[in-house]
């Protein structure tokens, strides 16, 4: 049996796995989020710490003879969050996390400091990464900053209360702007650009590895076996990855919840920072991974519903299908830009549009005209992920977006390639935290990292793609000419 621990942003998630596939058990506990002031967001560390403990309880209750059987723990997690411990390892602010946006002005800062930055890193500097909020403790908490004898990630920060060491993996590493994704290794450059060295920050495994075993008093008090080893890990999206069995180049996933991410596996280091694509080490050994991340998704089908007093975003997508292909053709264009956007744009400031509205226009055109613009969204993206050279393949859909069949059959046209939904996607990164647990204990990758049974599949349609691409091609002319106005 494995545990795969899940320590996201609103709820810690746990998943019993038996090593032939069997989910046995899963369980989850709420975190709470502190908002002290505009942009801020932050966690108690503790409190993911105690909400792990009762999780692990609630699990022990439910399977109790299979938790007795555990081998081995992964973890996975909420990206980018700065855990600043003392050289006591006592924490000595709330973390920051991945959703701050304060350090905006510390990421121009950054990169001039050192412009060679999105090279060696992947990425742009974003507020959301790790090294701009260091910055702007240095500059806001220098009595903080001078403290700081490390730095860790918050699904490692679990690991240092569970093992005694300080150990993190290449995929959560990717996300701080720290690391050397090329060479897999922290760069000593971009550590000094922040007024840190290697001294500050953990040993790094890859996450299918063993970083560590768990120290007798904690597999005391969770009624473990003291020889449960802990696996590297991985951060969510990589995680989930490996969850859906997307460990091989040109294997990826389109993710429709609040935010939407299209990833990809790569055989290589594929950075295209100038298109806000994040480029970061996949949770296996030898591959990478590109990502292009919308900030707002399926949470615009949300809005629009509630925008339009619908009953439910069922009952209004219920409504898109009753619309013919030439009342499609006349629905406004939707720009998805309802908490600004990162790929291609990368600007905070843009703004959701509806483009073309007439007398005509009912609640059917609007929602319609929302899920064809996160879909163009979409297409952006992998737009930014084809210019560095990748290639797609088939891709699997996950996330709330994924229920919807109308959606699912928007993307595989517009995006020219099949999409499916798998059995069981909902379990994310709890899932590929306790396969990378497996293959830490031994297990092969082809027989742990398979795919889940598909549930539905959908091809491109010749006459729906012919449809789309002018009102695509009209979708990214509009951004430009509008592109001021949201900066006034």
């Amino acid at each position: 049996m494995y545990i795969g621990i899940d320590l996201g942003t609103s709820e810690v998630k746990l998943l019993l796995l038996s090593n032939t596939h069997q989910l046995v058990a899963t369980v989850g506990e709420k975190l709470p989020i502190s908002r002290p002031a505009p942009h801020w967001s932050e966690q108690d560390p503790m409190e993911w710490w105690h909400a792990t403990t009762r999780a692990m309880t609630k699990l022990r209750a439910i399977a109790a003879t299979e938790f007795s059987q555990v081998r081995a723990i992964g973890l996975s997690g909420q990206m980018h969050g700065a855990t600043l411990l003392d050289k006591d390892d006592k924490v000595l602010r709330p973390a920051i996390l991945w959703n701050d946006t304060r350090s905006a002005l510390e990421c121009e800062e950054l990169t001039a400091r050192l412009p060679t930055l999105p090279q060696i890193a992947g990425n742009l500097a974003m507020p959301g990464f790790t090294a701009p909020k260091l910055v702007w403790v240095a500059k806001h908490e220098p009595d903080i900053f001078k403290r700081v004898a490390s730095v860790l990630l918050p699904k490692d920060y679990l690991r240092l209360l569970m093992t005694g060491e300080k150990v993190s993996e290449m995929s959560d590493a990717a996300g701080t702007l720290w690391l050397d994704v090329a060479r897999r290794d922290w760069s000593d450059e971009l550590l000094a650009a922040t007024g840190l060295t290697r001294a500050h920050m953990p040993r790094l495994v890859e996450g299918s590895a063993i970083s560590s075993r768990l120290v007798p008093e904690v597999a005391k008090q969770w009624k473990l076996p003291t020889e449960v080893i802990v696996a590297g890990g991985g951060g969510d999206n990589a995680a989930s990855a490996v969850g859906i069995g997307a460990v091989n180049p040109g294997d990826g996933f389109i993710s429709l919840g609040t935010s939407g991410v299209l990833f990809v596996v790569t055989d290589k280091f594929r950075p295209n920072p100038a298109s806000a694509v994040h480029a970061f080490c996949h949770a296996v050994p030898g591959r990478w991974h590109q990502m292009s991340v919308m900030l707002s998704a399926a949470s615009c089908l949300s809005w629009v519903t509630k925008l339009v007093g619908a009953a439910s975003e069922g009952e209004l997508l219920a409504r898109v299908k009753t619309l013919n292909d030439a009342q499609r053709a006349a629905a406004p264009l939707f720009l998805p830009y309802l908490s600004g956007e990162r790929t291609p744009h990368n600007n905070a400031h843009a703004k959701g549009v509806f483009f073309g509205l007439s007398h005509d226009t009912d609640t059917a055109a609007l929602a319609y005209s929302v899920i064809e613009g996160v879909a163009f969204g979409t297409m952006d993206g992998l737009a930014a992920l084809q210019s560095a050279g990748t290639t797609v393949g088939r891709l699997a859909l996950v996330g709330g977006g994924s229920r919807s069949p109308e959606w699912a059959q928007l993307l595989a046209s517009i995006l020219n390639t099949e999409i499916v939904t798998l059995e069981g996607s909902e379990t994310g990164g709890a899932l590929g935290a306790a396969r990378l647990a497996w293959l830490a204990d031994g297990g092969m990758e082809a027989e742990v990292c398979k795919a889940p049974a598909i549930k539905a599949s959908y091809q491109p349609q010749a006459a729906q793609r012919a449809m789309l691409l002018p009102r695509y091609h009209r979708f990214t002319a509009l951004y430009p000419c509008v592109k001021a106005q949201f900066e006034a």
